[in-house]
């Protein structure tokens, strides 16, 4: 037997109401604990700025799935696994029959997973919900340049940047801003 993370396919929208259908079943021993170690929906912190304000949710990013820490052993697993299969809303774990041994998922795909949802520290993944346009005009609202207005002359989403030229002394300027220090006029 050896720790392992497995992926639990669920009817989208219901993650969360599973999750805690495994937790209560952990906590009355219909589960064994020392089988099913953790519990988990997979979110990401979303970053969306409305009339000029700042706002953080979290948005589940793969839906209709769960991810399932399990120390599966050789002998009795089936019972495990069917006891989760039964719950409603629950459809099988990822890529396996009903009657097969689920199949864990590789380590890194566990450390993607779980850095993207901010468990594993480093880099925490914020997305940013703005989409911006080249030729765009948008007024910088934090850093040095605030107040400043200008046309968007690059976005660049994979480091949340934008290029925006401002009008400095009578003479346009680019400036990187990140994507949060900027909105739409």
């Amino acid at each position: 037997m050896a720790k392992s993370w497995y992926i639990l396919h669920t009817y989208t929208g219901y993650e969360g109401k599973i999750e805690r259908t495994i937790r209560t079943l952990l906590e009355s021993k219909e589960l064994d604990p020392n089988v099913v170690i953790e519990v988990k929906v997979p979110v990401e912190e979303v970053v969306e700025i409305k009339n000029g304000k700042k706002h953080v949710r979290n948005n589940k990013f793969l839906p209709g799935y769960i991810m399932l820490e399990m120390d599966l052993p050789e002998l009795g697993w089936k019972t495990t696994c069917s006891e989760i299969r039964r719950i409603q809303g629950v459809t099988g774990f990822v890529g396996t029959k009903p009657n097969e041994r689920p199949r864990p998922i590789s380590n890194e795909e566990v450390k993607n997973l779980l850095q993207k949802s901010g468990e594993i520290k480093g880099e925490k993944a914020v997305h940013v919900k703005q989409s911006y346009a080249v030729g765009e005009q948008v007024k910088i609202t934090d850093g040095p340049f605030a107040t400043f207005s200008g046309t968007v002359e690059e976005v660049n989403v994979e480091k949340d940047k934008l290029r925006v030229m401002v009008q400095i002394f009578g003479r346009a300027t680019p400036v990187e801003v990140g994507l949060l220090q900027a909105e739409k006029i």
